[in-house]
C-alpha cells in the first residue's frame, strides 16, 4: 500500500467520520410520530430534503433521500394528502428500482473499507411491494380506478420478479393482491379481479371475498383450485352477504403502527462470529479470531432492528354508530423482521469483513511509515479514524405500517357516516353510494 493511498484512505475516513447515519439523521422525525405529531413530523422531512413544503421536489431524488421521500408520503397519507402521496411514491419507485440493480466499484470500495452505510440503499422485497400497496390505497381513497390499475400491474410485476428470484413465500402479501382484485372488479374486468383475488387468497382467509368471488365466479371463466375451495367452503354465506346482484359495497382500510426502525449497536467480536458463521469465508473466520485473540479487536459496529409500535393495536370500525368488523389483518412489523433475521448473518460478516480491514490498512500504514512509535502511532490514527467511519447501515424505509387492515361490506344505495380508529386517531367521513357504486375510506396512524 503506497503512501499516496493511505493518505487518501485516512482523508476518506476523517471526511465520513462525521457523518450520522440514517437512524440518527430522521431520530426527530419518527419522534413527532410517536406522540401524534404529523405535520411536525412533515415540516421536519422537509427539512431534511431541503425543500420549503411538500409540493416541492428536492433537486436531488436519489440516495438517502428517496427514503425521505418514502417517508414523506406515508405522513402525507396520514394527513390525507393522497395526490402528494402518490407522487412521492412513485417518485422513490422509480429510484428504488434504480439502486436495486446497479453496483459499482466505488460502492463495493466504500463497503469493504468504511461502511455499508456508503453503497447504495437496497430495498428488501416487502418494501418493494408495499410501494405499490400503498399507492394504491391513495388512488382508491380518491376513487381513481386508473391510477390504482397501474399500481396493481406494477405489484403484479414485482411479485412475479421476486417469486423468481427469491423466497417466494415474499411474493405472497395478501393486501395488495387483494385491493388489485377490488380495483379490478370495480373497473368491470372480472377475469383479472378473479386472479387478484386468487393470489390474495394463498396469503390468507377472507371471508368479505366470498360474495365478490362467487358474483365474478358466473361472469368469468378463471378458475384454480383453491378459488374453487373456497366458494364451496361457504355457499350460504355467499348467499347471504349478497343482497342484490350489483350492490353497493364500502371498503375501509386501517394503516397503524410502524414498523421497527433500525438502530447502531455494538455487538461483542465473539457472538458478531457466532451469528456470522455461515457467510463469512473460512479466511476472514481465521483472521478475525486471530485478531480477537491478540486484544485488537473486540466489538463490531452492527445495525439491529428496534420494536414495532402498534402491533398490538385493536382498530375499531363503525358505520352510522354501529360496530362493524375488520378482517384480513397484515403483520408487516413480522415480515420487516423476519426479512431482517435472514439477512443478518452477512451483514454482520459484512461488518467483520470491515473491521479486518481496518487492521490490515492499519498494519500497512505502520510499515509504510518506518515502523517504530511513528509507525504506530500513524497506524492507530488510521483505524480509529476508519473505525469512527464505520456507520452501521441504519437505513430503512421506517414509517410503514406495522398492520394493515380490512372492512368490506355490500350496503343499500345512500348516505353514510364511516368512523375509522386506531392508536388514538379517529376519522370520520361521509360517503354517499348510488347503485352499483363504492366507495374506500382510508386511515392510516403512524403513532
Amino acid at each position: 500500500m503506497t503512501r499516496s493511498l493511505i493518505t487518501i484512505i485516512a482523508v476518506l475516513a476523517l471526511a465520513l467520520a462525521g457523518c450520522a447515519g440514517h437512524a440518527e439523521r430522521t431520530r426527530d422525525i419518527r419522534t413527532a410520530l410517536d406522540v401524534g405529531d404529523p405535520r411536525r413530523a412533515l415540516a421536519l422531512i422537509n427539512e431534511e430534503l431541503e425543500v420549503d413544503s411538500a409540493k416541492q421536489l428536492p433537486e436531488d431524488v436519489g440516495g438517502d433521500n428517496t427514503l425521505l421521500l418514502l417517508d414523506r408520503a406515508m405522513v402525507l397519507q396520514e394527513l390525507g394528502n393522497y395526490q402528494l402521496s402518490s407522487r412521492d411514491l412513485e417518485i422513490a419507485d422509480k429510484q428504488i428500482e434504480m439502486l436495486d440493480l446497479s453496483r459499482n466499484a466505488a460502492d463495493d470500495l466504500g463497503r469493504y473499507l468504511f461502511s455499508d452505510d456508503v453503497g447504495r440503499y437496497k430495498a428488501p422485497a416487502y418494501e418493494k411491494l408495499l410501494i405499490n400497496t400503498m399507492n394504491m390505497v391513495n388512488y382508491l381513497a380518491r376513487s381513481d380506478l386508473n391510477g390504482a390499475r397501474i399500481e396493481a400491474r406494477r405489484l403484479a410485476v414485482m411479485q412475479q420478479f421476486i417469486g423468481s428470484h427469491q423466497d417466494p413465500a415474499e411474493s405472497l402479501l395478501g393486501p395488495g393482491s387483494y385491493l388489485a382484485g377490488f380495483t379490478f372488479e370495480k373497473s368491470g374486468r372480472p377475469q383479472e379481479a378473479l386472479r387478484y383475488y386468487d393470489e390474495a387468497l394463498k396469503y390468507g382467509h377472507y371471508p368479505s371475498l366470498v360474495a365478490p368471488v362467487q358474483r365474478l365466479a358466473a361472469r368469468a371463466s378463471y378458475r384454480s383450485p383453491r378459488l374453487r375451495q373456497f366458494l364451496e367452503s361457504a355457499p350460504a354465506a355467499a348467499e347471504a352477504q349478497a343482497p342484490a346482484p350489483d350492490p353497493a359495497e364500502l371498503l375501509v382500510i386501517v394503516n397503524f403502527g410502524r414498523v421497527p426502525a433500525k438502530y447502531s449497536k455494538r455487538l461483542p467480536i465473539g457472538l458478531a462470529l457466532t451469528l456470522a458463521a455461515d457467510a463469512l469465508s473460512p479466511a476472514d473466520r481465521s483472521r478475525a479470531d486471530a485478531l480477537a485473540l491478540q486484544g485488537l479487536v473486540t466489538w463490531v459496529n452492527f445495525p439491529e432492528l428496534g420494536r414495532a409500535r402498534g402491533q398490538y393495536e385493536q382498530p375499531e370500525f363503525a358505520l352510522n354508530g354501529q360496530w362493524q368488523k375488520l378482517e384480513g389483518v397484515l403483520a408487516v412489523d413480522q415480515e420487516t423482521r423476519r426479512a431482517w433475521d435472514k439477512a443478518k448473518g452477512a451483514v454482520v460478516a459484512a461488518a467483520i469483513t470491515r473491521m479486518i480491514a481496518r487492521v490490515v490498512a492499519g498494519e500497512a500504514a505502520r510499515r509504510a511509515s518506518g515502523g517504530g512509535w511513528a509507525g504506530l502511532l500513524v497506524s492507530l490514527g488510521l483505524q480509529a479514524g476508519l473505525t469512527a467511519a464505520d456507520t452501521p447501515d441504519t437505513r430503512s424505509w421506517a414509517t410503514l405500517p406495522a398492520r394493515i387492515a380490512f372492512g368490506r361490506i355490500p350496503l343499500a344505495p345512500g348516505r353514510y357516516t364511516v368512523t375509522l380508529g386506531a392508536r388514538g386517531v379517529r376519522k370520520s367521513q361521509s360517503v354517499a353510494l348510488l347503485p352499483g357504486g363504492f366507495a374506500v375510506v382510508a386511515l392510516t396512524a403512524l403513532q
